[in-house]
């Protein structure tokens, strides 16, 4: 078969078989180190994984623009100090937001902004809970007016501290003393559509109740089973953890309202302090490996087994320079040398150079995947690409500002240029799925570059 098929090959397999009981594993890449890979290549060389969403910690410039047009999704963050100010008004949400963020877009495709991090448990009596609310309706209003709130959500990682307990999960429910603020935060997320986060890590329960905490069912084995007294068996304590969020959730009385849990940060450090014998590397390899496994598994949770849990891994790298004792420097899975701690397999089938990833390799910046786009079918009804139009540029949550007056996609002023525009936008948004182009039949799938002059149509 000639490779000009290639693309045309691997749709169709797509087509076949569009990987709906598959999973993303997302990865959190921190940067408190003076030894890491140049940001650009960290981004070259994830395109080659079966990672495609990365969560960092600020709003670093040199990572998202390394990340641009590489189909890899990014959640950037407010950092817990900026909180506060954008609290005080839209105004100042929208300063941030077009500051930090609008310039990288769409190019970078960012899907969520982490307002703060862990910021309800920290010990800083200078964070307001209420300021964290604020700063979360701000930033999201901040986005309806610019019509990115339904591509980009606004949410908040918690720890595992919010709760008052986590056991029995059935049982479980927030810290009385946040309960008000635990009500608002649940009541944004349930409104507009974003995950509670929370970073959920077994290690830790184990390491400070070795004698009362089964080893295996902290490293997500299959151990003989933790029972619940609803009835809920747990093979393994992060499952349990996610519960006792969901039943905390449900006793605020959302329990009948879709919110989705993500795992935000969940991971094994491979070295601790002296003393510490569940940081060995063994631990955090096998550890790593069962958590991408879980990841990319279409499965739930013993209360809620057909819910997806998006879990993103801590993390991409050790950091030599984070503060804290040695268990805080050693939860990567590479060192800053881009050498691996451990074996861990994140090959991707169709990634575009093969799939391995080793840091000191030559590898192709290609884009993962064939390059493909979404038009509108030549002579397809006029009121259906108008319908569609309206669609994706109003609830279908595209920037439509490309093919305004003012736009470099206006000219032509044709009703087919501006859908064409549109149903791309949404497709690549949407992750390139071949039922994300069809728009009652009048999309079609295009393996050729529809840009032209200083119009440019996205891709992934």
């Amino acid at each position: 078969m000639a490779i000009t098929n290639l693309p045309l090959l691997l749709l169709l397999i797509l087509l076949m078989n569009p990987l709906q009981n598959v999973s993303s594993v997302g990865i959190n890449y921190g940067t408190l180190g003076n030894n890491l890979p140049s940001p650009k290549k960290v981004a070259q060389l994830l395109q080659s994984t079966l990672i495609d969403k990365v969560k960092i910690y600020d709003t670093n410039p040199e990572i998202l623009q390394a990340f641009s047009n590489t189909g890899i999704d990014l959640i950037v963050a407010v950092e817990n100090s900026h909180v506060s100010n954008i609290s005080t008004e839209v105004s100042s949400a929208d300063e941030w937001l077009s500051t930090r963020v609008i310039p990288f877009i769409p190019a970078t495709s960012v899907v969520a902004i982490a307002v703060g991090n862990e910021y309800l448990t920290t010990n800083d009596n200078k964070l307001e809970p209420k300021a964290l609310v604020q700063a979360m309706q701000n930033l999201h209003a901040a986005l309806v007016a610019r019509g990115l709130d339904r591509k980009i959500k606004v949410t908040t990682p918690h720890s595992m501290a919010i709760l008052a307990s986590s056991f029995p999960p059935s049982a479980s429910t927030f810290a009385l003393n946040l309960m008000p603020t635990m009500t608002a935060i649940v009541g944004f997320l349930a409104d507009t559509g974003a995950p509670f986060m929370v970073n959920a890590y077994p290690y830790f329960a184990y390491r400070d109740n070795p004698g009362s905490v089964n080893l295996e069912y902290a490293l997500l084995g299959n151990a003989t089973g933790v029972r619940d007294p609803k009835g809920y068996v747990y093979n393994n304590m992060l499952d349990a953890q996610i519960d006792s969020i969901r039943s905390a959730i449900n006793a605020l009385g959302f329990g009948n309202m879709t919110i989705e849990i993500t795992v935000s940060e969940s991971g094994w450090p491979s070295k601790g302090d002296h003393g510490d014998k569940a940081a060995t590397t063994q631990n955090a390899k096998t550890y790593n490996t069962r958590l991408i496994e879980r990841a990319q598994a279409y499965k739930g949770t013993p209360m809620k087994p057909k819910d997806k849990i998006e879990i993103f891994v801590f993390a991409l790298f050790n950091e030599n320079k984070k503060e804290g004792d040695e268990t805080e420097r050693n939860f990567g899975m590479f060192n800053g040398d881009g050498s691996k701690v451990y074996d861990v397999d994140l090959s991707c089938q169709f990634c575009s150079n093969g799939g391995t990833l080793g840091f000191g390799e030559k590898v192709s910046g290609a884009a993962r995947g064939p390059s493909v786009w979404c038009i509108a079918k030549p002579h397809s009804d006029d009121k259906v690409l108008q319908a569609v139009l309206d669609f994706c540029c109003g609830p279908g949550g595209v920037d439509c500002r490309e093919i305004y007056e003012s736009g470099d996609c206006f000219e032509p002023n044709k009703l087919l240029a501006h859908a064409s525009y549109a149903m791309n936008a949404y497709y690549q948004m949407h992750g390139r799925n071949y039922w994300n182009c069809d728009f009652k039949g009048s999309g079609l799938v295009a393996f050729s570059d529809p840009s032209y002059g200083t119009c440019r149509y996205p891709q992934q």
